[in-house]
């Protein structure tokens, strides 16, 4: 029964986002929506971890299940991405080095701040 209430509150804060979606005046990504509402559930102290952990844990360990479907749409294009494969390649390896970067160099950073606080106390 515990596993129940804990889909059935991920489900109506994803049907709660759908119906956010078509009230909005602009278009909006529905799962972002779904996001945002479930951090403010959880951060207000409305919903508790405890709530959705069991399902939440479920979902993250088979998240590569999920995107299957996804992997063999693109399969189904795959004569428009053969024509454009050498700018595609090239956007993979250029924003994959440009987030290395930024990871590199947002740790860095936050490294040295924890140091110039250490050494202020």
């Amino acid at each position: 029964m515990k596993l129940l209430k804990q889909v059935a509150i991920i489900f109506s804060i994803c049907w709660v986002s759908e119906i956010v979606e078509q009230l909005l005046p602009f278009s909006f990504p529905a799962s972002v929506i779904g996001m945002i509402l479930l951090f403010v559930f959880l951060l207000s102290g409305g919903l508790k971890i405890a709530h959705i952990q069991e399902k939440s844990d479920f979902l993250l360990s088979n998240m590569a299940f999920f995107f299957i479907p996804a992997g063999v749409s693109v399969m189904n294009y795959f004569d428009v991405l053969k024509s454009s494969a050498l700018p595609l390649l090239l956007v993979c390896v250029l924003t994959t080095v440009i987030t290395f970067a930024a990871t590199a160099g947002g740790v860095k950073l936050t490294l040295c701040l924890m140091q110039q606080k250490r050494k202020k106390k």
